[in-house]
């Protein structure tokens, strides 16, 4: 079995085995580490309950330099701060319920001073193989945190961090709170609103129902959808950029959601209402 020190990708691994349930012996047979190592590298820092890999990678460090006794402090290797922020900054979003790796990746290229890297770049920095990257970019990608660009010289794909990154995340949000709502409702027309159960998840429907609204912005917010799609032929889409001081792009991308959001909002209701409403 390899010996040397825990490296930071393996407490990396730790930390997820022990949020997938694994016992200290399986953790160990997958770093190929005696077990012995895995729980007294656990029981030193919090427990299999607040064990947490990148506070476990410094205070290991903390602890070499102060035993190394009149030694330079340039003896221990500084950890990367830039890599470590990164790192802080994924966990962050993983508590938000983000997957691990998109956050890793997203937290990358936010962290990047050019907002854009390739799949090598990712991988190399990352230090995981391609296959994770591909899987972490295909999700931003979908919920439209992401989006590629082709390199005009070599037959690479940049990876490029949304302008409005924050408002698309607070959409998917919106988007994830709806989706419980409609859950839960469906789940009352199986189960009986009178059971138990039903009563349980008219709760539920009710508090992410009221929740999806709130992110939306109320009844107020679809009004100003509403206006927004009926004027989309109409306006300048540069003129509102340069004013706002915003890219054309994200205009438009505010027009489209008007439309998308207006018409789904005129389809749901009655027939009877809509006709008021248009008139």
């Amino acid at each position: 079995m390899p010996g040397g020190r825990l490296s930071h990708q393996d407490r990396l691994d730790i930390a997820d085995g022990l949020a997938g349930g694994l016992g200290y012996a399986e953790i160990a047979r997958r770093l190929e580490r005696p077990t012995s190592t895995i729980s007294r590298e656990v029981a030193r820092n919090g427990g299999a309950g607040g064990y947490r890999a990148d506070h476990a990678h410094y205070a290991t460090a903390s602890r070499a330099r102060r035993r190394r006794t009149g030694s330079a402090a340039t003896d221990v290797p500084a950890a990367d701060p830039r890599r470590a922020y990164v790192e802080r900054f994924a966990a962050m979003m993983v508590e938000g319920g983000l997957p691990r790796m998109a956050s890793r990746v997203l937290a990358l290229l936010y962290t990047s001073d050019t907002r854009t890297l390739t799949a090598p770049e990712l991988v190399r920095e990352l230090r995981v193989s391609p296959a994770s990257i591909s899987k972490a970019i295909g999700y931003l990608e979908q919920v439209g945190l992401v989006h590629r660009e082709p390199d005009p010289v070599r037959r690479l794909q940049h990876y490029v961090i949304a302008e409005d990154v924050w408002l698309k995340a607070w959409e998917v949000s919106a988007r994830t709170n709806h989706n419980w709502a409609e859950t839960a409702a469906e789940g009352i027309a199986v189960l009986g609103p009178d059971t138990p159960a039903g009563q349980r998840l008219a709760q539920m429907a009710a508090f992410f129902d009221r929740l999806s609204e709130d992110m939306s912005g109320g009844a107020g917010f679809q009004d100003c959808l509403a206006v927004l799609a009926v004027l989309q032929g109409t306006v300048d889409a540069g003129a509102v950029a340069a004013a706002l001081g915003w890219p054309v792009e994200r205009v438009t991308d505010v027009l489209d959601y008007a439309v998308k959001t207006s018409g789904e909002d005129l389809a749901e209701q009655p027939a009877g209402e809509a006709a008021v409403g248009e008139a």
